[in-house]
């Protein structure tokens, strides 16, 4: 089978595609035929060695996969094969092997896709579904005004329509262009601002009108956080999900705590149980399917185009959910 790896750290030509022999199921185990591949920043991060953890080389990326189950270990029914399943890897110790046109996975972590769904749109809300959605569960939005970043991007984008629903009093979108802006405003927010522009802070403050932020959900990190930081609310929070991005210093610190204004840190992986996590991606793909919730395309490549996938997330000018077809 095809997959794609990289032996070296750099640019995204060090992603190859290699052939591999096919995995065969160990017991408890499947094998699924992968139909879609998310696309991740922090793939990006781990290929320049600008992650949290350096990864161990050589590697084959990819951690979310939706497929087919192709056939099963033993103690597995075969009853199974041809089910149509979301194999969400990342959460289960399984930190790689997802760009390839096979993976093995545990048989009782998959979750069920339903028919109407696009293998796609079920990969595009497994890792940011879960983020948006535990962000609001960690830090409730109801009767708050919000600011999010990124906002057309993946999560973001989730973010606003599951912040809308819990009752936010007004979101505030952060944006890289006026493209991007019209699509969050398209997915209900209130304001749209570009972050890139100087003076950003004193254009918003002006139109909130005396108004504060309530809560920051900041996954940008880097000189935005300062930033963001001036149109925080006394009493306000920064939930801070930008992995190896923090900016803020001792000073910055001090600040907020004089302003009773609280910093919470927020990781996916930590909040992830087996039982939780399959209900709540069964809920996400039913919210999807019937169309409460919009998934934005971010684009499709091949698998053997991951390189340029790579570099399209890196232009920062996608929006959504950029995934790899076998």
């Amino acid at each position: 089978m095809k997959a794609i790896q990289f032996r070296h750290f750099g640019p995204p030509e060090v992603l190859e595609i290699i052939d591999v022999p096919k995995p065969k199921p160990a017991e408890g185990e499947v094998l699924v035929r992968t139909r879609a591949i998310g696309v991740n920043f922090f793939e990006v991060l781990m290929r320049e060695d600008r992650y949290a953890v350096t990864p161990e080389l050589p590697m084959i990326p990819g951690v979310e996969v939706t497929g087919v189950v192709e056939a099963v270990g033993a103690g597995v029914s075969d009853a199974i094969i041809g089910n149509r399943v979301a194999a969400p890897m990342f959460a289960f110790g399984r930190g790689s092997g997802g760009y390839a046109e096979y993976v093995t996975i545990d048989a009782g972590v998959l979750v069920a896709i339903p028919d109407a769904l696009p293998f796609e749109t079920a990969t595009a809300l497994m890792i940011q579904g879960l983020t948006a959605l535990h962000l609001i569960r960690q830090s409730p939005s109801k009767g708050k005004t919000i600011l999010m970043t990124a906002a057309a991007g993946g999560v973001g984008s989730l973010l606003i329509q599951l912040a809308k629903s819990a009752g936010a009093r007004s979101i505030v979108a952060t944006a890289s262009s006026d493209a991007k802006l019209d699509l969050v405003r398209s997915l209900c927010a209130d304001i749209g601002v570009d972050y890139t522009l100087p003076n950003w802070t004193a254009t918003l403050k002006e139109t909130l009108n005396g108004r504060r932020i309530d809560i920051i959900y900041d996954l940008i990190g880097g000189p935005f956080t300062k930033a963001a930081l001036d149109l925080l609310a006394p009493g306000g929070e920064l939930v801070f999900g930008a992995l190896g991005r923090f900016g803020l210093g001792s000073a910055e610190m001090e600040a907020m705590f004089s302003r009773n204004q609280s910093l919470h840190g927020f990781a996916l992986l930590p909040l992830l149980t087996a039982a939780d996590l399959k209900t709540d991606l069964a809920d996400l793909f039913h919210q999807a399917e019937k169309g409460l919730l919009r998934v934005i395309d971010g684009g499709y490549f091949p698998l053997t185009r991951a390189a340029d996938a790579h570099r399209a997330l890196e232009s920062r000018q996608t929006t959504g959910k950029i995934v790899l077809v076998p």
